[in-house]
């Protein structure tokens, strides 16, 4: 028998053959740049989209631990501050928070749904909510992205339980957006719960930032899903919903139940963040700007980006080894820019996952600009 040291030295040597080896990398952050290995570097690669992540200057008074999950001695003052603050800000009864995005669909999806049920999903859905609907146990049905007629199609099929319509908002690899309206009148229609996982979405599109809030009620979107770690500029992550679905998850949820509360001085944090985000609309009108800004030039220099509206901005360029290429091109040319691959991506679509923020300047992203356009012209000769 192998040892696992040998078996895992062998599946990293794979990774490694096929260009899909990752490594993590130490950062230094400072507003729009970060300095790698010595070297400052316009960032252009991160999820801080309304660059709050090093631009809050309160001190939280809070500085301790929570030293226990929210159902033992964990739940603080500051941290229930924080959950009527987010409420409050999208228009829902309560909202619970999690330490992480991922632990929140984990613990969400299973304590809604389980073996007789169904969900429906979109088929480039956070993994997060991959992972959540495997761990449950329900029937799954995968529909083609945006593709509401094959998640009727799916809704119709039969099943013994409850159904279970689950999307994001914003899709984080493509950067476009689901049809919040049909996807809800689909739910009412076939008797679902509409679950939408908003993380780039709130604090960042809709009427003040709003997200899904700004476009559907408590009724019809009844499982708000959010994060503090993009435009909070923070760490944690919430459902907003009924109190009878708080009161359920807080009960139901594992990864609530059996996790150490977000601590304090966390809270705080995130409170000062949300309360940026609320007022600070020019952050936002900024963030447009430089979405336009870029789109703009992309199209006058000919730039393969898809056609998204939001922060994320995808350039295809197909093989791993491309994507690879171009990321470091661009690195030498003073721009971090990472190459996504599979199984992040399909098979074929690798990719430079271009996140803007309201901390760029108009000189940052047309020095972007500028270097895309040169990767792009070595791209097409070496061709």
């Amino acid at each position: 028998m192998r040892s696992l040291e040998s078996a895992l030295a062998g599946r990293l040597d794979e990774l490694a053959a096929q260009d899909r080896l990752r490594k993590r990398r130490a950062l230094q952050h400072a507003g729009a740049t970060v300095v790698a290995d010595g070297r400052r570097l316009l960032n252009f690669c991160s999820n801080d989209y309304l660059g709050l992540a090093s631009a809050q200057p309160e001190l939280a008074a809070a500085a301790q631990g929570s030293g226990a999950s929210s159902l033992v001695t964990g739940y603080s003052p500051e941290l229930a501050k924080l959950e009527a603050a987010i409420a409050d800000y999208l228009g829902r009864d309560r909202a619970l928070v999690f330490s992480s995005g991922f632990a929140a669909n984990l613990g969400i999806i299973p304590a809604l749904i389980g073996r007789d049920d169904l969900a429906v999903c979109d088929a480039l859905n956070h993994a997060s909510l991959i992972d959540g609907v495997r761990l449950s146990g329900a029937q799954k049905a995968i529909a083609p992205h945006r593709d509401l007629a094959a998640m009727e199609q799916a809704l119709s099929a039969q099943h013994a339980g409850q159904a279970l319509l689950v999307s994001d908002h914003i899709f984080s690899m493509d950067g476009d957006c689901a049809d919040l309206a049909g996807l809800a009148a689909l739910a009412e229609t076939k008797q679902a719960w509409l679950m939408l996982d908003d993380a780039h979405g709130f604090g960042v599109v809709g009427t003040d930032g709003r997200g899904v809030a700004a476009s559907l009620d408590q009724d019809a979107a009844p499982v708000v899903l959010g994060t503090l770690g993009k435009a909070v500029g923070c760490n944690g992550a919430f459902v907003a919903g009924s109190g009878v679905l708080i009161d359920y998850l807080i009960n139901r949820a594992r990864s609530q139940v059996f996790s150490t509360a977000l601590s304090p001085l966390q809270a705080v944090l995130a409170s000062t963040g949300l309360a940026h985000v609320r007022r600070d609309h020019w952050r936002r009108e900024a963030l447009q700007a430089r979405i336009a800004q870029f789109r703009a030039g992309a199209a006058r220099r000919g730039l393969p980006v898809q056609a998204s509206e939001t922060a994320i901005q995808p350039m295809i360029l197909g093989s791993d080894a491309a994507a690879l290429a171009a990321s470091a091109a661009l690195e030498a040319d003073g721009c971090l820019v990472t190459a996504i691959r599979p199984p992040t991506v399909p098979e074929g679509s690798a990719r430079l996952r271009i996140t803007l923020s309201a901390a760029h300047t108009r000189e940052q992203v047309e020095q972007l600009l500028a270097a895309l356009s040169r990767v792009h012209e070595q791209t097409a000769h070496a061709a």
